[in-house]
């Protein structure tokens, strides 16, 4: 049986790692961040630990709530995946 981590997607790992670094720039947690986003706190975790895939307008609400471009975050995402 494969590790947990084999059965993630790299695409959505590196995605996480870049939404958990903006939320703890700004200084909300996974709940405040969720809330405003209209999701639940559960989601936002999942999405962190690349076990989800944001839809674009999901994207487009983390995005604002963040006050980060939606370009941002995917550009901060292909760098990290660049590494």
């Amino acid at each position: 049986m494969p590790a947990k981590s084999e059965k993630r997607n790299p695409v959505a790992i590196a995605f996480g790692d870049v939404l958990r670094a903006a939320r703890a720039r700004v200084g909300v947690s996974q709940e405040a961040l969720g809330l405003a986003c209209g999701m639940d706190r559960t989601y936002v975790s999942l999405l962190e630990r690349g076990e989800r895939q944001p839809t674009l307008s999901t994207l487009f609400a983390l995005s604002q709530q963040l006050g980060v471009a939606a370009e941002v975050l995917v550009a901060r995402t292909g760098e990290a995946l660049s590494k």
